[in-house]
């Protein structure tokens, strides 16, 4: 494609700046820290999206002081050519403070360095804390800032929350996360992050369906046969062995960032773009999912565990030989699921979720299968049968839209190939190098929850999921492992879309 005609663009204005704030980490020695948080400060201040007013101190347990973790920061910045004069002024504005999370002096420390930090950089109150820590700390750090003062509002300024995923461990733990959350902050205080909404493609969703008159109108039950959303991952645990032990892939995807694509696939059109009223229509579609009875589970819902296989020609190991994991372990590392959703637009239309690990390609994708177009008139022509028509929303690795239809092939005789309109990001806007992080935390600095998931949505995503949890966890799992690494997961999966006529579409080239 050309590049963009800015005569063409429909602007809605220019990116609002962030809030003057201190952003404090916890768990800044962390992996997540590193890879995702560091490179996306860098990214928003080369884009000069931070306040100029602005620091950032981290809190980890971890032997570091203000100047190795200085240090530790610069090396955490993104590969290539960087912006020296962009690392210097965030360098000045890094602090570090250690510390055991269950300590209160911790926190009266933490308090004491906040007040200098602000002083130091005349920042007016703002405080954004990022939880980037194992959530068994959730709860306790939580109550920790609140009894030091550190989530107290006054004079206007704000105090915010990200807590990252996992949101709990099932229903009841969701449940009883939120209330002990809730005891502490309000609601509007809160940002449980997804960083797949982050995503240029996800949040496209809403502009490609909302603002196409060729696309709105037909995204309905009278003319998709049906939805896929597949999350492929080609790694397998890797070092994560011990916490995948106790989670798994239903929980670890499903409940978070599959539950996130389906809601903003099938909801209808909020009255505004405001947070409340997209996050209105997201719930409002995942409690209308038909939920699992005990015979659905059996009917609807595959799992699955790798054995060893070849990746890149290469030899790999099974799951029960994976670093901290079990020999006779019998966790899922794939899952597949058939959802119905409840209401007009979507009646008897099927949504299929899947994800794995150690599968043969790595991709995120939505697919859109349309309904067939008659035969009628090709059938007395002798022509081939009509082309499957598909809209295929590709969130991972390379970000875009490809449109799937059928065309004559040239020659006498009437027959008709299938042919491909593809959109990529990187091709029509340039490639950045961004981490999907960059714009959920500059909406925590200005307050925009729009894509942050609330805490009816947690617990709904939860909600769907249980009944399977409990029926794979009540009967014993005979046939793992039940998938090589490097193939498309068990061959129950594919019998899922057998039964109903159907095939698992992808990965686009």
């Amino acid at each position: 494609m050309n590049a963009p005609d800015p005569t063409k663009a429909v602007v809605v204005g220019a990116p609002r700046g962030a809030d003057p704030c201190v952003m404090v980490i916890f768990g800044a020695s962390g992996d997540l820290t590193k890879r995702m948080l560091i490179p996306s400060l860098y990214n928003l201040a080369v884009e000069k999206l931070l306040a100029p007013k602005f620091a950032v101190i981290g809190v980890a347990t971890a032997d570091l002081d203000d100047t190795s973790f200085r240090e530790q920061f610069k090396k955490d910045l993104p590969e290539g050519t960087l912006d020296q004069k962009v690392v210097a002024w965030l360098e000045e504005r890094v602090y570090f403070v250690r510390g055991n999370f269950e300590d209160p002096g911790l926190f009266q420390t933490l308090a004491k360095t906040v007040t200098d930090v602000a002083k130091a950089h005349d920042v007016p109150g703002n405080l954004m804390h990022y939880l980037a820590v194992a959530p068994g700390f959730i709860g306790t750090i939580i109550r920790q800032l609140n009894a030091a003062g550190l989530t107290t509002e006054s004079e206007g300024a704000w105090r915010r929350v990200i807590v990252e995923k996992p949101f709990g461990h099932d229903l009841e733990s969701a449940r009883a996360l939120n209330a002990e959350i809730k005891s502490e902050l309000r609601e509007d205080q809160i940002y449980r992050i997804d960083h797949y909404l982050g995503k240029e493609t996800v949040q496209n969703l809403m502009v490609f369906r909302f603002g196409n008159g060729i696309f709105e109108p037909i995204w309905n039950r009278r003319y998709i046969d049906h939805v896929q959303i597949t999350a492929a991952e080609t790694v397998g645990v890797e070092l994560r062995g011990s916490y995948y032990e106790s989670a798994g892939a239903l929980r670890d995807m499903v409940p978070n960032h599959l539950s996130q694509l389906l809601s903003l696939t099938a909801m209808e059109p909020p009255f505004s773009f405001g947070a409340d009223a997209v996050r209105d229509e997201q719930a409002k579609v995942m409690h209308a999912a038909q939920p699992f009875s005990g015979e659905d589970v059996l009917s609807r819902a595959v799992r699955g565990q790798y054995g060893e296989g070849r990746m890149d020609a290469a030899a790999v190991p099974g799951y029960r030989s994976e670093p901290k994991v079990a020999a006779t372990s019998r966790i899922e590392t794939y899952a597949a699921l058939k959802l119905t959703i409840d209401n007009w637009r979507w009646a008897g239309v099927p949504f299929y979720l899947r994800t794995g690990k150690r599968l043969a390609a790595r991709f995120t994708e939505i697919v859109i299968q349309f309904k067939r177009a008659p035969f009628t008139l090709f059938r007395h022509a002798g022509a081939d049968p009509p082309t499957d028509n598909r809209l295929i929303l590709r969130i991972q690795p390379d970000e875009g839209i490809s449109l799937t239809f059928g065309a004559k092939t040239p020659g006498t005789v009437m027959r008709q190939s299938e042919v491909e309109m593809r959109f990529s990001y990187g091709d029509f806007f340039g490639v950045q190098s961004r981490t999907g992080y960059e714009r959920l935390l500059h909406d925590c600095m200005i307050g925009d929850q729009t894509l942050f998931q609330r805490a009816d949505m947690v617990e709904a995503g939860w909600a769907l999921i249980q009944p399977v949890l409990d029926l794979w966890s009540a009967l014993p799992v005979r046939n793992f492992p039940n998938y090589a690494a490097g193939t498309w997961g068990p061959a129950e999966a594919d019998d899922l879309l057998a039964r109903d006529g159907r095939v698992w579409v992808g990965p686009t080239p």
